[in-house]
């Protein structure tokens, strides 16, 4: 068994298995009315899968006249696969059986020891006590998904210039190979963004969507778009661009680099804690507490706390902040016309009023309202969401 590039055409077997898996529980009337086989070829099709252990039967369904008919889903112990999120505050390691169960995850914070070796070192030997845990054996593990922060080089699995990581060393990472060459497991790379739009589509598949959109604000802006199903690549790496959306033509500038006025520069956690800082030295004393000392020592986790406490202007500054998402988000609207917007990260987990602001402000501003109406939700998966889409990339890329 081998991983495939998700672009190649399905072979028979794989639209079927597919099929199946979307479905859950599936007859073989219920697949010929679906596919343009012929009985006897969708048996033997159905038979060989069976004998591969790819199938299993499942009963019998209701009957329609005449014998009831055999049921059919994917066996959920063929193939176990790994899916490993990659970002700047907290990192995830997931294993999935090939119904995408959830069977072990593991969350730890970034912190300014986890260099990308640190990171592949402490994976790795989670990979293994999870697979001794299972009792299992490491040709069982058909691929390891990778989700990680941008910009990324996907073809070669290399982790090229992101920004804002705690730990030095995290430049031009060839981060496949490295996860490779300690565990023998082949690894696949997809952006964040992706790979969570990914999974959270996976976990909404009864609703049948065909176009979405998932926007992630926290340390940064990712964003990523699905049209007809299908991730929508650019040519080049693109997750992080909608942080640079000028939304303020003689706005400020975020660390020294990238657009004057562009989203990021008022939402992002690192937005905040700038303005947080920069308004405690002009004199606003409001956000200091009895055991801070300095304005530097203001971060994201202090704003959060003085809102669980009520702090008029701590919540001002995040709603400021959820505002000009709003705002960000309505640009995206009026360009893609997505049916559903998934929204994530630490600024939309942060208060319901950050996520109810931010929505009811793109509503307000998008072209065609009401008559064009995107529904929007905080997705099914959330913080597990790049996991499960970085595994599900592994899965959907499967030879069958």
């Amino acid at each position: 068994m081998s991983i495939l590039p998700m672009n190649k055409i399905p072979s028979s077997k794989k639209l079927i298995y597919t099929r199946i898996a979307e479905q859950g529980v599936v007859s073989k009337a219920e697949l010929l009315s679906a596919f343009s086989f012929t009985s006897s070829s969708l048996t033997r099709l159905l038979d060989d899968m069976v004998a591969e252990q790819l199938l299993i039967t499942s009963g019998l369904g209701p009957s329609s006249g005449g014998r009831r008919p055999i049921l059919y889903e994917i066996n959920p112990g063929y193939g176990y696969f790994f899916g490993l999120e990659i970002s700047r505050r907290y990192s995830t390691l997931g294993f999935f059986d090939m119904k995408m169960n959830p069977m072990s995850l593991i969350r730890w914070r970034m912190d300014e020891a986890m260099t990308p070796g640190q990171l592949v070192e402490y994976v790795s030997n989670n990979i293994r006590s999870i697979i001794q845990d299972h009792k299992l054996e490491k040709q069982q593990v058909i691929g390891i998904g990778v989700g990680a922060v941008g910009p990324l080089d996907r073809q070669k699995g290399v982790v090229l210039r992101p920004l804002n990581f705690p730990a030095a060393g995290w430049k031009d990472v060839p981060i496949c190979a490295m996860l490779e060459e300690r565990n023998g497991i082949p690894a696949q790379l997809e952006n964040g963004a992706n790979a969570a739009l990914l999974g959270e589509h996976w976990s909404m598949r009864s609703e049948k969507l065909q176009h979405m959109l998932y926007v992630h604000a926290g340390v940064g802006l990712r964003s990523a778009m699905m049209s007809y199903g299908q991730i929508v690549h650019g040519s080049i790496d693109m997750e992080g661009s909608i942080g640079q959306m000028i939304i303020q033509t003689d706005g400020p500038r975020l660390e020294e680099h990238g657009n004057y006025g562009a989203l990021e520069a008022f939402v992002s956690v690192q937005a905040l804690e700038k303005q947080a800082r920069t308004h405690v030295k002009m004199g606003r004393s409001e956000l200091i507490l009895d055991s801070l000392t300095s304005p530097e020592k203001i971060n994201y986790d202090t704003l959060l706390h003085a809102v669980s406490q009520n702090n008029p202007y701590a919540r001002e500054l995040l709603m400021q902040s959820a505002a000009y998402f709003g705002i960000g988000l309505a640009n995206l609207l009026n360009v893609f016309h997505p049916e559903k917007i998934v929204l994530g990260g630490v600024l939309v987990s942060s208060t319901e009023q950050f996520y109810q602001t931010a929505i009811e402000i793109a509503r307000k501003n998008t072209y065609y309202y009401p008559d064009y109406q995107p529904s929007f939700s905080k997705g099914q998966l959330r913080e597990d969401a790049v996991a499960t889409g970085s595994a599900l990339m592994v899965w959907k890329g499967m030879e069958i």
